[in-house]
């Protein structure tokens, strides 16, 4: 396809206006980075959401998500995994007490901050990815729908998300 049937056929589909927008927004656009992983430290967050989930071999685990709430990693999203087998499940529960998570059914508790450190590692399929290491609750807030990361659905917070 050449130049003008391109641009015949995007004119199609948006109005010239928008068209004109979305050219802005892509030209503005900051190119993203191949990896997203953030670089370790410890980083101010929100704890946003918790659920239970299966890992690909089908171990049990109860996943939170943390968003990043301050500084240039503001809302890259990071996930604490806590696993429910016998040997973890100490731990676990050590860790979503600090939620106030007493029944794996009940829903996850909102309005927490916490500080997360964070550590790299490299996975099986050579890829740079983050993991929490730790996490200490240093704030509940009253009012944690006044905060926009809460609103969110854990599936897109700024767009950005650590590996």
């Amino acid at each position: 396809m050449n130049k003008q049937a391109r641009l015949n056929r995007l004119a199609a589909m948006y109005g010239g206006d928008e068209l004109a927008d979305l050219a802005k927004q892509f030209n503005d656009a900051d190119v993203a980075s191949d990896s997203a992983a953030i670089p370790p430290g410890k980083y101010r967050c929100l704890a946003v959401s918790g659920d239970l989930h299966k890992s690909r071999s089908g171990t049990p685990g109860y996943r939170v998500t943390f968003v990043v709430d301050d500084g240039e990693h503001r809302g890259v999203r990071l996930r604490h995994d806590c696993w429910l087998t016998p040997a973890a499940l100490p731990m676990a529960k050590r860790d979503l007490l600090k939620f106030g998570v007493t029944r794996l059914d009940s829903p996850f508790p909102q309005g927490y901050v916490a500080d997360v450190v964070v550590v790299k590692y490299t996975d099986d399929d050579g890829i740079e990815r983050n993991k929490v290491r730790s996490f200490t609750i240093v704030e509940r807030l009253d009012d944690p729908t006044a905060d926009p990361a809460f609103a969110c659905d854990a599936t897109a917070v700024n767009g950005k998300e650590a590996t």
